[in-house]
């Protein structure tokens, strides 16, 4: 899948550098659940994994996003399909060079895309630890509603963290004039 700056694809073996390399920025790893540094010998497990899965299978799939004109992996796009394959939830992850460039926004809402206009779902959640305002505030420029507050929901790094959760509905996903870069 293509936007107008960006490539979403499936992982490759080529990938494992780059994923090891954005996954072990301290900065990066703050609000997820691996620590920094990501090994490479980590890296190269999970690119095996992530290229085994199936968008369009119940389960966790990660997208690669690919920068076309640097022909680099940036970050990527996860989507857990629930076993109805109407409802899924959502989480990104960005090298931090490519953050506050419009890049998330435009590689989610092309995910979101997909989900909605072609699989047809309809309903897309997201979750984020409280304190990464950044991710929450992509969520709700992308049009998810902040639905809660899980006080102390997650143990992490060692100590306990409040979680938002967002929703979006397909009326809402569709009813947006554009899904180009916010």
């Amino acid at each position: 899948m293509a936007t107008e700056r960006l490539i979403l694809r499936r992982f490759r073996a080529s990938d494992a550098g780059r994923l090891s390399e954005y996954r072990s920025d301290p900065g990066v790893a703050r609000y997820q659940s691996w620590d920094a540094p990501f090994p490479a010998d980590k890296a190269e497990v999970a690119v095996r994994n992530f290229a085994a899965g199936s968008p369009d299978r119940p389960g966790w799939f990660q997208y690669a996003i690919e920068h076309t004109a640097e022909r680099v992996l940036i970050g990527d796009v996860a989507v857990r399909l629930h076993d109805n394959l109407k409802q899924a939830e959502i989480g990104f992850t960005l090298a931090t060079a490519y953050q506050k460039r419009g890049f998330a926004a435009e590689a989610v809402s092309a995910v979101l895309d997909r989900l909605f206009r072609l699989q047809g779902l309809h309903r897309v959640m997201g979750e984020c630890d409280a304190r990464n305002t950044a991710s929450a505030a992509l969520m709700e420029r992308l049009g998810f509603i902040r639905e809660g507050l899980l006080r102390q929901q997650t143990f992490i790094k060692g100590e306990w963290t409040d979680d938002l959760l967002f929703g979006i509905l397909a009326p809402e996903w569709l009813a947006r004039e554009s899904v180009g870069p916010l």
